[in-house]
């Protein structure tokens, strides 16, 4: 029997070696490049936008705030700030307040946001924000937060958002931004009766944002980090400019 000579198991061990390597990068590594930039300390911003934010919870702890308002992201300062502020019909952020009063007292747009639970009534959800949350002007319009549909219907799920979206743009007297996952915004809330919402569409790990209609806000990455926040913090873009920014916020 012949056998092959040992230069040639070296020449195939490299390339099944190489074929494993294209197919990982091809298959893992490829379709969300950006995840693992962000896994390794470079969460990059997509190009071409210029008013860069964060949003906040508890979840972030203490924060150092003359740390945070000396941050940069993308060489500019961090223009706003979304801080968790209630969730469901009774549940308040512990951390709302201060970080609420920080960020104006450290001159950042901020706003607030609201995380909606399917489980219960979105009047009593929409009462508990109003009562939690005292907006001011030049502060952002509320934010209504809608990633799960629980037991409910497409139709059921639109009908409490509407409830929750009217009762709290009457009490504060402007159009509320919601926020939505792309795949969400697609299959619940891609509906007419939204067109009039800002939208705030998070999208992860990807260099444009797929969703083809208006946005306003595109959070792109939960893998942030950042001068005086120790944990992972979600990351944000704004698609106009600070003028277009500060035009939305709440008037006197």
């Amino acid at each position: 029997a012949q056998h092959l000579p040992s230069w040639s198991w070296w020449v195939g061990g490299v390339l099944i070696t190489a074929l494993y390597v294209w197919l990982f990068y091809y298959f893992f590594v490829g379709p969300t490049g950006f995840r693992w930039r962000a896994l390794y300390g470079d969460a990059e911003y997509p190009e071409g936008y210029e008013i860069h934010g964060i949003d906040i919870s508890h979840y972030q702890d203490e924060i150092n705030w003359d740390k945070l308002r000396n941050a940069q992201l993308q060489g500019t300062p961090v223009n706003f700030v979304f801080v968790k502020a209630t969730e469901g019909a009774n549940i308040l952020d512990e951390n709302f307040n201060q970080n609420f009063f920080n960020a104006k007292k450290n001159d950042m747009v901020r706003g607030a946001y609201h995380y909606y639970s399917p489980l219960t009534s979105a009047k009593l959800q929409a009462k508990h924000f109003c009562k939690v949350v005292q907006l001011d002007e030049k502060d952002l319009p509320p934010v209504l937060d809608v990633e799960e549909a629980g037991a409910l219907s497409k139709r059921e799920l639109q009908k409490e958002v509407k409830i929750w979206l009217n009762h709290v743009e009457k009490h504060y007297g402007t159009t509320p931004i919601i926020y939505a996952s792309y795949s969400f915004k697609m299959q619940y809330l891609n509906s007419p009766d939204f067109d009039k919402y800002p939208f705030w569409i998070a999208h992860y790990y990807v260099d444009s944002l797929q969703y083809k209609g208006k946005w306003t806000f595109w959070q792109h990455t939960d893998a942030g980090k950042l001068d005086g926040i120790n944990e992972d913090v979600d990351l944000n873009i704004f698609n106009g400019d600070m003028q277009d920014l500060m035009d939305m916020t709440i008037k006197e």
